[in-house]
C-alpha cells in the first residue's frame, strides 16, 4: 500500500494573522506510520518540531526562498 502525502501551506494564514495551530493538528491526525505531512510556512517553525516529534514524527526542514520554509514530516512512532 501506498504511503499517503498530507500538504498544508499555512502562509496565507499566518500573513493574515490566522493561528494555523488547529488545521495543522487536523492534517496530522490522517496521518500514519511512514506516511508524509509537507508543510509550507513562512518562517523556521521550530516550537511546532517538538510538538510533533512527541507524537512521533520526524523531520527535515528547508529553505525555499526568503518567507518560504517546506517541513516534511515523516510518522515513525505509534499508529494514532
Amino acid at each position: 500500500m501506498k504511503n499517503k502525502v498530507i500538504e498544508l501551506d499555512v502562509r496565507e494564514d499566518l500573513k493574515n494573522k490566522l493561528e494555523p495551530f488547529e488545521k495543522i493538528t487536523l492534517a496530522i491526525a490522517e496521518v500514519d506510520i511512514d506516511d508524509v505531512f509537507i508543510l509550507h510556512a513562512p518562517f523556521k517553525p521550530v516550537p511546532l518540531f517538538g510538538v510533533l516529534k512527541a507524537k512521533g514524527f520526524e523531520y527535515k526542514a528547508e529553505e525555499i526562498e526568503k518567507k518560504h520554509w517546506k517541513v516534511t514530516f515523516t510518522k515513525r512512532g505509534a499508529s494514532k
